[in-house]
């Protein structure tokens, strides 16, 4: 009777956590790269890739992910979508833009990087991220190559790009973010007291095979626990979080919005 009971329970605790990924997902949404209407596993894919690395590049910096997708769209409102068309733009075109978008802030010190960035691209790499992935020996690598393009991709941008990456490039397999980690734990996810980056995304990717859940990617889960994390988490805002039935820190007295 001792195994039946185990078993039981065993089964509830993996019902729980199937509610709690798909609820996760209905309520913060999937990928973002899908919420920009960018499309990474279609034809042409390089073009969907270097679309996609633009909006990384923006929302890498210390900027709101409504200004970050604001700037994005403005960047599509004028076309600029290419390494050719950021470069043809030039220096001057680049700042109007984001400013238009309203990344005011950071508008110089972005419309520098991007041109570097590009610029380097191009020369080095044909203007191809794919070609950067080609040239990379594993995963690892392939955030390094990221990071030495232009000297103006951190690891913060690196990591937000090549997450959604994930399924589609063979070599890219990035580690959970500080976002991440953070919702993951609030959820119960994996133990408070693991510090192991590699030992988090083996058990959360273990979390999603378990679930089943066949509407939805892996990609849209992390993009689920990043906005949780970014949103609810890192600000304690513990009361008007979409996930606060599953969260211990509901009970943390004092919290307030």
């Amino acid at each position: 009777m001792l195994w039946i009971r185990a078993a039981r329970k065993v089964r509830i605790i993996w019902t729980m956590k199937i509610q709690v990924l798909q609820t996760l997902i209905q309520r913060l949404g999937g990928g973002f790269a899908e919420a920009l209407g960018i499309r990474l596993a279609n034809a042409p894919r390089e073009k969907e890739i270097f679309r996609w690395f633009l909006a990384s590049f923006l929302y890498g910096a210390r900027i709101s992910e409504a200004i970050a997708t604001r700037t994005y769209r403005q960047f599509e409102l004028e076309n600029v979508l290419t390494p050719q068309t950021i470069r043809d733009t030039g220096w001057d075109g680049l700042v109007q833009i984001l400013d238009a978008g309203g990344y005011v802030r950071y508008d110089f010190s972005t419309a520098t990087k991007l041109l570097v960035v590009n610029t380097d691209l191009l020369t080095h790499y044909d203007g191809k991220l794919t070609n950067v992935h080609a040239a990379a020996e594993d995963p690892r690598d392939l955030e390094r190559r990221l990071q030495d393009i232009g000297k103006g991709i951190g690891p913060v941008t690196a990591n937000i790009f090549l997450r959604e990456l994930r399924g589609i490039w063979p070599k890219a397999d990035p580690m959970p973010s500080e976002p991440l980690i953070l919702a993951a734990k609030h959820l119960g996810l994996f133990d408070k007291n693991m510090k192991n980056r590699e030992q988090m995304l083996a058990v959360l990717k273990e979390h999603w095979n378990n679930a089943g859940i066949t509407s939805r990617t892996f990609v849209d889960f992390e993009g689920a626990l990043v906005r949780l994390g970014l949103r609810y988490c890192r600000k304690g805002k513990h009361i008007s979080c979409p996930m606060v039935p599953w969260c211990p820190e509901k009970s943390r007295k004092g919290k307030s919005e």
